[in-house]
């Protein structure tokens, strides 16, 4: 999916964003200083920088400008401070976004996924790795979801469940097989997590859309099907 370069004094908070990105499939790498960050975008071909403003040796804003007279590698700043003349100061600076501290990650996750997405370019639907039902699109290599080319934000595992249910279309799958491909053999929870995602994905995927495809099969499990 991606490499991403965190830069962050704040261990915990680097952390933190690290194995949610790892979770989310990208691969990862960590700088705590903005000299150890340059550095490794120097070295690295990277395909995102998350950007911490306040740093030890070099700050955010003058790591940022060194990076543009060599990379356009996409950037998103990340800080607590909120004031509109940081905004305009990174973004003038060549900041592909920004967000402040503290943020949900959720909004985090969509914000890299647009700036990844402004990097590539093209068309967000490749046919060739489409699955579609009505007017809702899933793209596997990218992993996006459209409904009437709205973006819809859905988490790894809202991603890998709907995935699943569309490559498996008009065809009825039982909780437990639910969750042994998506949640794996191991998993020692109980058959209503998967009633709890499927209401996430109805609650992104149909109800804002007036869309019926999810559909409950009384004490068996779950099946996509045309309208």
């Amino acid at each position: 999916m991606g490499t991403i370069l965190i830069i962050e004094d704040e261990e915990k908070i680097a952390r933190f964003i690290e194995l949610e990105l790892k979770y989310e499939g990208y691969e990862v790498e960590k700088a705590f200083n903005g000299r150890d960050g340059l550095e490794l975008v120097k070295a690295h071909p990277f395909d995102l920088v998350l950007l911490d403003i306040m740093l030890p040796g070099l700050n955010g804003i003058e790591v940022l400008r060194r990076i543009r007279q060599f990379s356009d590698v996409p950037v998103i700043l990340l800080t607590a401070r909120d004031a509109v003349v940081d905004k305009v100061t990174g973004l003038d600076g060549g900041a592909d976004d920004y967000i402040t501290k503290p943020f949900a990650i959720e909004e985090l996750l969509a914000r890299i996924r647009a700036a990844l997405r402004k990097k590539d370019g093209g068309n967000p639907l490749e046919a060739s790795q489409v699955l579609s039902i009505g007017s809702l699109h899933l793209n596997t290599k990218k992993r996006e979801v459209h409904v009437n080319q709205n973006l819809i934000h859905l988490t790894k595992r809202e991603f890998d469940l709907l995935h699943y249910l569309l490559e498996n279309k008009n065809i009825v799958i039982s909780r437990e097989t639910i969750l042994e491909q998506i949640w794996g053999y191991d998993f020692s929870g109980e058959t209503n997590a998967v009633d709890v995602y499927i209401r996430f994905l109805r609650s992104k995927v149909e109800e804002p859309f007036g869309l019926k495809i999810i559909y409950t099969v009384r004490g068996v499990g779950y099946v996509i099907k045309d309208e």
